[in-house]
């Protein structure tokens, strides 16, 4: 009997694993499935904002592709004069700063913003926050204000954050104001 049990056991143990992969399968298509409608959405946001093109017959975004992932884009429009930044640093990957902004979902409603901290200012490392801003912080000059719109794949993905639904494109209004550490220290 003791000899069937041990037998039983691997089988057992695979077919309880099995079920859990597939039980974890449904939640993701029930998530796939119950946000299909504002995914597109905020897909075809994303695509419209990319080929939006202004008066003069320009992009009003320049889309910026991370070098450590060239299948994303980020979509940034320069609010301020980036000849008076030009010569300013640019934040490192490891760099603290401080940031002021307004986030919100392609339907413009905020969901978040520094003006309501205590001194309108956020101080966080480059590599603390969400990929996108993390790519496009490394762009970014001190002094620089940007609009910035981040596919859901560059921000919190299929399962969203807070107030934020699952497949959100996010737009920033941000300023970077200072880098309060060029460098982590050691």
């Amino acid at each position: 009997m003791k000899h069937i049990t041990l037998r039983l056991l691997p089988i057992a143990a695979i077919a309880v694993a099995g079920l859990a992969l597939t039980s974890c399968g449904d939640d993701d298509k029930s998530t796939w499935e119950q946000y299909k409608d504002w995914r597109q959405a905020n897909i075809d946001f994303f695509e419209a904002e990319k080929y939006r093109i202004t008066e003069s017959g320009v992009n009003e975004y320049t889309p910026l592709t991370p070098a450590w992932n060239i299948g994303s884009q980020i979509l940034v429009k320069y609010l301020s004069d980036r000849s008076k930044t030009e010569g300013n640093l640019s934040p490192l990957l490891t760099s603290t700063v401080k940031v002021k902004y307004i986030g919100r979902l392609y339907n413009n409603v905020a969901f978040d913003s520094s003006y309501l901290m205590t001194d309108s200012v956020l101080e966080t490392s480059v590599g603390d926050v969400i990929a996108g801003w993390t790519a496009v912080l490394q762009y970014m000059r001190v002094g620089d204000s940007a609009r910035v719109v981040i596919p859901y794949s560059m921000a919190y993905g299929a399962s969203g954050s807070g107030s934020i639904p699952p497949y959100s494109t996010l737009v920033f209004d941000m300023k970077l104001t200072d880098i309060v550490d060029y460098e982590a220290k050691p």
